[in-house]
């Protein structure tokens, strides 16, 4: 039988960067109580930290939703409660110690990485299911037997053995993010259901940052439903709280109605398999899903609509795509369009006066290779934007940036016209296929925002809706597109060449370089004068 072993609420494993810059590794218990005097977490990959902040949320709910900040019996009873509550512990800069420690020292049994009944995150005496070495846990290596990484961040027998406390943080990532490669164990008659990736990998997640890991947690811990018109969230059980876990394969499961049970959802059914002091592989098998339509329970998540079925499904964020270009799907008061929970939250906080004047969003996830049967890749993003923005003063902004941001898109657009002109010009072989400068034109979009990225990045920042004249900041970021793009595309023109600026007869028509960019400047400068 295995023994008890490598308890996370005590035993340190989360990392951390504290106020000096200088990396640490605390225990379940020391994050909440220290977290103001951490800057942020600091594991291996942005996505293995938002596994662990949703886990230390979930703690968050299993006590302050119960209990008051001194750690007082009370359930939170309406919208204005909510707030309330959320203030107290905003205003003591820290979470109170006592009320924590209670709540999670009462199942301290449950939270042993290795149990011989209720290991942490795991099935206790999995003997079936997909088995991996520890080099497909370490997440930022993702390694499975018939696919080896060229260049790996382990070497040798460094990828196959890991120590408890690594493994504790890519136990929670495998779970939030883990791709489809596993086979069901059943092979042969019904076919089993397929739960696809991790919930977090299914979803476009966004969170709120602060300046310190206190103020991030509060920034993010949602009190109220407001889909349920801001009443508070029933009374859920986090995974530990369970008489009895769900331990059958691929479960699907009704949408859970409250954070604590969605935070601890158990996606994947595993077992850590040890050797000694160290993991050296896992068994896992397909957990609990459910549908994700409507899935409003989600708080951490950007949304788009399907019109054919008229339902709402998280949208997963474009890698290749800069965050500010999809602000519609962060702020919006559009037909159709769904502000995530966590900016909804935020907004009611500005509007009560608890919150700052700057809010930086950010977002980490991962990128799929087909069907989801493979990471290919993992990213983070921020958007730095004024607070007052999210409130009901910062509706007009709100639209006036989308039309802005719908016009950047419209002359960005546009460059498709100077480059295939610009490939015809110079005599591109593809010119013939009708494909004149497909590559030049990728790459010239791709430039293109580039460098409208860190202007519009300081412009969206730089906006206070209390001071900032809409007109005024609105013709100031009208002038400076049109100077970028009206500088790129001279380039674009010196770049052709002796050839382009000849350029050559196609047909009965005479294309040049010159006479595309004499185009292309009117056609910009058309668009912004027009407003779109």
């Amino acid at each position: 039988m295995q023994e008890k072993e490598f308890n996370l609420v005590y035993e340190p494993w989360i990392l951390v960067l504290n106020l000096n810059g200088e990396q640490e590794e605390v225990s379940l218990l020391k994050a909440l109580e220290r977290a103001h005097e951490f800057k942020c977490l600091a594991g291996e990959l942005p996505t293995q930290d938002v596994a662990v902040l949703r886990l230390l949320l979930a703690a968050l709910y299993a006590t302050f939703t119960r209990v008051d900040a001194q750690g007082k019996r009370k359930s939170i009873g309406s919208y204005e409660e909510a707030l309330a509550r959320w203030e107290s512990l905003w205003q003591l800069g820290r979470f109170p110690t006592e009320p924590i420690k209670e709540r999670l020292c009462r199942y301290e049994e449950r939270f042993y990485l290795f149990h011989p009944e209720r290991p942490f995150y795991q099935v206790a005496g999995l003997d079936r299911g997909t088995s991996y070495t520890a080099a497909k846990l370490f997440g930022n290596l993702s390694e499975s037997s018939n696919k080896v990484r060229l260049f790996p961040v382990r070497t040798g027998q460094s990828k196959y053995a890991m120590s408890f406390s690594e493994a504790a943080r890519w136990l929670l990532y495998v779970n939030a993010f883990d791709d489809t490669s596993s086979k069901p164990s059943k092979r042969g008659g019904e076919k089993m259901p397929s739960p696809g990736a991790g919930w977090l990998g299914k979803i476009g997640l966004v969170f709120a940052n602060g300046t310190n890991l206190f103020e991030t947690l509060m920034l993010n811990f949602v009190l109220v439903n407001f889909e349920e018109r801001g009443k508070p969230w029933g009374d859920g059980k986090a995974v530990w709280e369970l008489n009895e876990p769900r331990t059958e394969e691929r479960v699907e499961i009704v949408l859970p109605l409250e954070p604590l049970s969605l935070l601890t959802l158990q996606s994947r059914r595993i077992l850590l398999q040890r050797e000694e002091n160290s993991v050296i592989g896992y068994l896992l098998l397909g957990g609990d899903f459910f549908h994700r339509e409507n899935a409003f329970t989600e708080q951490m998540t950007i949304w788009r609509k399907d019109e054919k079925n008229n339902v709402y499904l998280p949208k997963r964020h474009d890698p290749s795509k800069q965050l500010w270009r999809d602000f519609s799907s962060f702020i919006s008061y559009g037909e159709g369009q769904k502000t995530p929970g966590v900016v909804r939250w935020l907004a009611a906080l500005k509007e009560k006066g608890h919150i700052n004047s700057i809010i930086t969003l950010r977002v980490a996830s991962v990128k799929y290779g087909d069907k989801d049967f493979f990471v290919t890749d993992v990213f983070q993003d921020s958007l730095t934007v004024n607070s007052g923005i999210l409130s009901k003063m910062g509706q007009e902004w709100v639209i006036r940036i989308n039309n802005v941001l719908s016009l950047t898109d419209e002359c960005v657009k546009k460059i498709y016209f100077l480059t295939s002109e610009i490939a015809r010009a110079s005599g591109d072989s593809d010119s013939q296929k009708g494909k004149a400068g497909e590559g030049a034109t990728s790459a010239a979009k791709a430039e293109a925002y580039f460098r409208l990225d860190m202007p519009f990045r300081s412009w969206l920042a730089g906006i206070d809706p209390l001071i900032t004249d809409v007109e005024e900041a609105e013709v100031e970021w009208k002038d400076t597109l049109k100077r970028i793009l009206l500088q790129l595309g001279e380039e674009l023109v010196h770049q052709s060449g002796e050839k382009g600026i000849v350029g050559r007869i196609v047909g009965d028509k005479l294309y040049t370089a010159p006479g595309a960019l004499v185009k292309y400047r009117s056609s910009i400068i058309s668009a912004i004068e027009k407003g779109g």
